[in-house]
């Protein structure tokens, strides 16, 4: 399983915004192929930044399934003018499974 961390940092004021346009947008990241599950978290010390983690059965699932995918069109319409940096994305891998 590959794990996908983003740090998504919200334009001041637009958080609940945001949250609205996640609701919608994550009906599509759950119908993709190779999608396991997410976590959208809510930092408490900065009040415009979340922690998105989502679960892939592979990396290419998401790279490749899901980056090239028309539905990433519409998760890209919903989302992607919130950010302001725009998130960098990272793959992680298990070391130890318990």
């Amino acid at each position: 399983m590959i794990l996908e961390v983003a740090i998504l940092n919200v334009i001041t004021g637009q958080e609940g915004d945001f949250e609205q346009a996640f609701e919608q947008a994550e009906k599509i990241i759950i119908e993709m192929p190779g999608y396991v599950s997410h976590q959208l978290q809510h930092c408490i010390e900065v009040k415009n930044r979340y922690l998105l983690l989502v679960n892939w059965q592979t990396l290419e699932a998401h790279t490749e399934g899901f980056r090239r995918s028309d539905e990433y069109l519409e998760w890209k319409a919903l989302l992607h003018h919130f950010y302001d940096p725009f998130p960098t994305v990272e793959h992680y891998q298990p070391v130890f499974d318990s």
